[in-house]
């Protein structure tokens, strides 16, 4: 039986909390709680051992979510991502002097969440170990093998680079990088890009 990922949800309100539960549940991944307020959150994360934290910033509680996340830091060795309405730049330069593994701005998509995940966890992974993720490693599991234009384009798809930001760093067109991510899901036997990832990553 697959090991779901278990996720801790840090959210005050209710319904968008349920909505991530709800969206976490059809993705595959375990939630083992929602805390609504800084306190429950830093007592389920001692306590319920998540592997993967996404913070609301602006809860209830002694500390907002950004503060939260630089105990998580301090404390413990478990990846998270800030999901949260907040986007005005002095939250956001709190936000990424703690390094989160994403940053999402609500209202949220279900791909974007999903992805954000999958590759905060995959470089958090990356981050401690030396390997790389080589060509042979990815055709291994693939059921064609991918070129090596394919393996960059992939490449920097596991990076959480868009289409378009894939076409400006190789300096070619957003239609040739959409050809060849086409081209990697059908190597790879998926459909869209969080499949891909899922499956080159082995999450």
């Amino acid at each position: 039986m697959e090991k779901k990922l278990k996720v801790l949800i840090v959210e005050d309100e209710v319904l968008i909390a349920k909505h991530i539960e709800d969206t976490l549940l059809s993705n595959n991944f375990l939630p083992i709680g929602i805390a609504h307020d800084s306190e429950t959150a830093l007592d389920y994360i001692a306590n319920r051992s998540p592997e993967f934290v996404i913070l609301d910033i602006n809860i209830d509680g002694n500390k907002d979510g950004i503060e939260v996340a630089e105990v998580l830091k301090a404390n413990y060795d478990i990846p998270f991502m800030f999901l949260t309405a907040l986007s005005d730049i002095q939250t956001l330069d709190r936000a990424k002097k703690v390094n989160p593994s994403g940053y999402i701005v609500k209202p949220f998509k279900t791909r974007d969440l999903i992805s954000s995940i999958t590759i905060g966890l995959y470089n958090y992974e990356f981050k401690k170990s030396d390997n790389s993720l080589s060509l042979e490693q990815v055709n291994e599991k693939a059921v064609d093998p991918l070129s090596q234009k394919e393996y960059d384009v992939l490449l920097d798809i596991t990076e959480g680079f868009t289409n378009a930001q894939i076409a400006k760093k190789q300096f070619v067109s957003l239609s040739t990088i959409k050809f060849h991510s086409q081209n990697i899901y059908s190597k790879l036997g998926v459909n869209n890009r969080t499949s891909a990832i899922k499956k080159v990553l082995g999450l």
